[in-house]
């Protein structure tokens, strides 16, 4: 099974976007690239698939949870 990995994004509105992707290297870079001036939306796609785009000037921080494996629920 494939580890998940949870990615909060603070917002300068005093929101957190809270999501669960397979890749965080992916989410890590493109946040370098945004903030270097390259991009002015970062796009993220959680593990079922959903897009988020948000704007990159109002990124207050990203956070990024070590993996966990997924487990057997009952």
């Amino acid at each position: 099974m494939s580890d998940i990995t949870t990615v909060r994004i603070g917002l300068s509105s005093a929101r957190e976007l809270e999501i669960t992707v397979d890749d965080a290297d992916s989410i890590a870079t493109a946040f370098e690239k945004a903030v270097k001036g390259k991009d002015s939306v970062m796009w993220v796609t959680d593990t079922r698939g959903h897009r988020f785009g948000v704007n990159v000037g109002s990124i207050a921080f990203v956070e990024i949870d070590q993996p966990e494996d997924r487990g057997v629920g009952f």
